[in-house]
Formats: structure tokens, sequence, C-alpha cells
């Protein structure tokens, strides 16, 4: 397997192999390919585009908006412009980096409640049209200096258990604050298309779905009594993207939810799933570099180990604050099942003691430093929130596709490698494993 060791960054490698990503890893970091001192990324571009392939199966009827803030990776946003995807854009910076891909306003919503009247005349000047709006100071905004908007209600309804809520910070209520701001648009003469709700990220309370597009089927009918004609349903986002599992449910529950309450094919749909699409492409490696035993002094034996990764949650973990993850952590060395384990803590790299990745874990005692230790669906909220805090580096990132699934989904109406070269602008390396 040759690879490159430098500006890894700057380079996508096609592999010629299905990729197993354990026996990828061990090849990096074996043959001293990737620089042990520093944390890197795994990214299966192909995973994004079987995501996609699942998408359009599961649900046909609606058109995916990913959410640009979930992963804001220069490859993953192309890859997924290619494929034909729109974006969920919440800021001026957001919407930019869209533009710069050669992608067009129409495949643009502003997805913000609250805007900075800076973006809103941003989005007014590249054509960008739909946004959403929850209140009737937004409204007045909107009026101000962007009376031609699409505009698109968000209401809130919520999920039971979600991994982050957002109801208290945006929608409106759909029985008592929806209709009056329906009714403050019509006054202001304002252009209202659509609803739109978002039930919570990473959502576990799937029949809330139905709940919510049940509120805009509600809406609909009395915005057409406003004289509004409504032509879109925004369902948000909160589909989950582990490699663990699936959106078969999720999907069964809106599917039939839209057969009910919207049969009307001419109604638009739309979803912003983020973590959906790039949760499980992206594997963390880290490399323990300390270890610290708390020892027994009745058995002069550990009982305890204190292990410290050269990443933390000033970057990559910062999702177990910000997105309430729970991280499994896989020792890339094989151990014995009947080796002795140890409660063990594992913090990051920062002098600050709030540096802590998992606590109470079991792991061999024989773990120690120079040993890898790989995380997988770490994709979702980790990269663009990162800091090198402390002076650490962030992570690198080692691209690679199978041949197979590039040449399928890329032979039109570019090729292969323009993809990489041209549209993406990264060096093609074609390997096997």
């Amino acid at each position: 397997m040759k690879l490159t060791t430098e500006n890894e960054d700057d380079r996508i490698h096609i592999m010629d192999d299905d990729v197993n990503s354990t026996e990828l890893i061990n090849q990096l970091t074996i043959n001293g390919t990737i620089n042990q001192e520093d944390p890197f990324y795994i990214f299966n571009i192909g995973d994004v585009i079987k995501k996609h392939q699942n998408w359009i199966e599961k649900m046909p009827r609606v058109a995916p908006y990913y959410a640009v803030k979930c992963n804001d990776n220069d490859v993953v946003l192309a890859t997924l412009a290619l494929l034909g995807t729109s974006f969920d854009c919440a800021s001026k910076g957001e919407m930019s980096k869209i533009l710069s891909l050669g992608v067009k306003p129409d495949r643009i919503i502003f997805a913000n409640p609250a805007k900075s009247k800076g973006a809103l005349m941003f989005a007014k000047m590249m054509g960008i049209k739909m946004m959403t709006f929850d209140c009737e100071t937004e409204l007045q905004k909107i009026k101000s200096l962007y009376p031609d908007a699409s505009l698109v209600l968000r209401i809130v309804c919520e999920a039971e258990i979600a991994q982050c809520a957002l109801g208290k910070k945006f929608g409106s209520d759909p029985l008592t604050e929806a209709p009056k701001l329906l009714k403050a648009a019509k006054q202001m003469g304002l252009n209202v298309v659509g609803i739109s709700f978002h039930v919570g990220s990473g959502c576990k309370d799937y029949p809330v779905y139905n709940k919510a597009i049940r509120y805009c089927r509600d809406l609909f009918d009395e915005a057409k009594g406003l004289g509004f004609d409504l032509s879109l349903v925004d369902i948000g986002g909160g589909f989950p993207g582990d490699n663990d599992k699936n959106i078969d449910e999720v999907s069964m529950i809106v599917n039939d939810s839209l057969e009910r309450y919207f049969p009307d094919e001419r109604v638009q749909v739309i979803a912003e799933p983020g973590r959906y699409y790039v949760a499980s492409a992206f594997t963390l490696v880290t490399n323990i570099f300390s270890k610290k035993n708390i020892m027994n002094h009745s058995t002069n034996e550990p009982d305890r180990m204190m292990l410290y990764l050269n990443d933390g949650v000033y970057a990559s973990f910062n999702c177990l604050l910000y997105d309430h993850q729970v991280v499994k952590p896989i020792l890339l060395k094989k151990s014995n099942h009947h080796e002795k384990k140890i409660k063990s803590t594992i913090f990051g790299p920062t002098c600050d003691a709030l540096d802590e990745i998992i606590n109470n874990i079991e792991l061999p005692v024989a773990t120690d430093v120079g040993d890898f230790m790989y995380f997988e669906n770490m994709g979702a909220y980790t990269l663009p929130v990162a800091s090198p805090f402390n002076g650490f580096p962030l992570p690198k990132i080692f691209y690679y596709i199978e041949r197979a699934l590039l040449e399928e989904w890329f032979v039109l109406p570019i090729d292969g490698e323009d993809y990489v070269q041209d549209f993406i602008g990264k060096t093609i390396d074609s390997i096997s494993v």
C-alpha cells in the first residue's frame, strides 16, 4: 500500500478494493504514514454517497437540504453538491461557502429564524429567497430589507427524547403564536410559502414527526383562509447517522404522515439532515501519549488507570459537551478476552481538568503509551467547532473513496478524476489495500 506522508489534507486516495476501516488504520499507523504525535480522521467519502442513495430510496418525496453547520468540510460539501443535495445555511459565511461551489441560490434555504441585517442583505444580493422566521420582529426586519423573500414559518414541535433540544430558542407555538404571525405577514404584504419545524437534533421519538406534520396541515388550512397559497413543508432534521442506526422507522412515519396530510404532491417537502449524512463517514484515530497508574497499596498493583490522548474536548470531543454525544473507544491493539481489565479515565491533552473524555471505563491493564485508540461515528458536530486550545494541532484528515463508487456516481456529468482534481481541488492518489 503506497501512501503519501506529506500534505494528506490535500489528497484523496482512491481504493481499488473494499476497505475495512480497522485494516486501513492499521496500515496507516504501522507504516508510519501518519505522524503518531497528532490525531487524525479517516473520511470515507463513499459512506456519504451511500447515505444519499439510501435517503432517496427511503424518502423519495423529501428533498434533503444538508445542514452545513453539522460538518462544513470542503469535501463533504462538494460531494453533496455534486450528488444534487441542496443546503440549509444559517449565516453569511455558510451561504458564501455553498455559493462558491457553484450551487444555485434556489438550492439554499436561509434556515436561521434570527438573522442579522448584514446576512439578510447578503442573501438578497445573492438571490437566496427562501428563509425562515418565527416572530414579528423578524417579519418587520424582512419587510424593511427584503420584502420579496419567500418566507417559511417555523413552529415548535419538539421530541420528548432528543440529543439536542432546540425548541427553547427557535420556533413559534403552532396553536397560539403561528396563526397570529401568518396574519401579521399578510398585513405586511409579505410572501409566506411554507411551514417548517425541527423536532430536535438526534431525535429518538419518531412519532413526533407525525404530530408536527399534522400541525403543518392545520397551518396550511389557516393560511389559505388568509389568502396565502402555501406550497412547502420543511420537516427539519433529527435523523440518525451512526453506523448502527438507520432511518427505516422514521422514514415510514414521515411517508405515511405526508400521504395522510399532504397527498397533493405539488406540495414540496424538504428536510435538513446533518448528522445523518456525515456521522458514520468519519472515524477519529488517537494515540495514548501518557499513562498514570493509581496503585492499590495493599496489593501493590494498579486498580485504576489514567490515560492521556492527543485529542480532547477542546477539539474533536467538544461533541461531548455541546452535542451530548456518547463515544466508544476501540483499541487498535487486539487484547486477550481473559486479560485483566481495570477502571480507567481517559483525558485529552490540554491543561484543563475539564478535558475529560470518558470516566469509569473498563480497559485492559496492559494498555500503554503508544497504543492507538479510535472512535467511530465522529463526523457530526466535531470538526466545525474544534479549536487549537493550548497550542495542540487540530486533526488532519485522510480522505478515501472506493473506485467502484466513484465510477458509479461521478461518470456523468463529470468523471471521477475531474471530481477529485477540478471540482474539489484535491490531488488524486490511486492505491489499494
